[in-house]
């Protein structure tokens, strides 16, 4: 129950703010989206989850150059600032749904990005392995940290206690996160 009352606390957060989200954290995530992005290469083919899409801001950044871009938020009202940016392109997809129970079969992505996600999330590892089962074998999971809610060492052991491989990290303070690029473990 207390996973639950976090969570909806959440929704009613970003839907009470939804309407000013853009002029209120815009700057903020577009230094988190550049920087997340160095280390993730596009290609035509990928199919891209946008995991806590919020109101799509990642959108005019990626969705020209993949062939299905899927976003999804717990906010009913983020989705609906998403689905207006999201008229520009016809391969994004908005769906409203919980992290931790993705609406998607297993390994469909080749890249997952959750930007300003897992400060938000009442268990984090849950949240990263649900993102894991949904990303291919040699997809790149790419996620942020808030500093404020993760030392980098509780950052770095929830990415690899959801067997994810961090190959790239942002440790810069110029940033208020951690970012983080990975690859799915090998098992051994």
């Amino acid at each position: 129950m207390a996973e639950w009352n976090k969570k909806r606390n959440v929704m009613n957060h970003y839907n009470q703010i939804a309407r000013v989200y853009d002029i209120q954290y815009a700057g903020e995530q577009k230094t988190k989206i550049e920087a997340t992005l160095e280390n993730v290469s596009l290609n035509k083919n990928d199919f891209v989850l946008d995991v806590g899409c919020g109101t799509g801001l990642l959108f005019p950044y990626i969705a020209d150059k993949v062939q299905l871009l899927a976003g999804i938020d717990i906010s009913r009202k983020l989705l609906e600032k998403a689905k207006s940016r999201r008229e520009y392109y016809p391969n994004t997809h908005i769906l409203l749904a919980d992290s931790d129970h993705l609406p998607f079969q297993n390994q469909v992505f080749h890249k997952t990005i959750a930007i300003t996600l897992l400060q938000n999330i009442p268990k984090p590892i849950t949240t990263l392995q649900e993102i894991r089962r949904v990303s291919r074998n040699h997809a790149t999971i790419a996620v942020t940290g808030l500093k404020k809610e993760f030392t980098l060492e509780t950052f770095t052991t929830a990415l690899k206690d959801a067997a994810l491989e961090i190959f790239n990290l942002k440790t810069d303070n110029g940033l208020k996160d951690y970012v983080a690029a990975c690859h799915l473990q090998k098992p051994n």
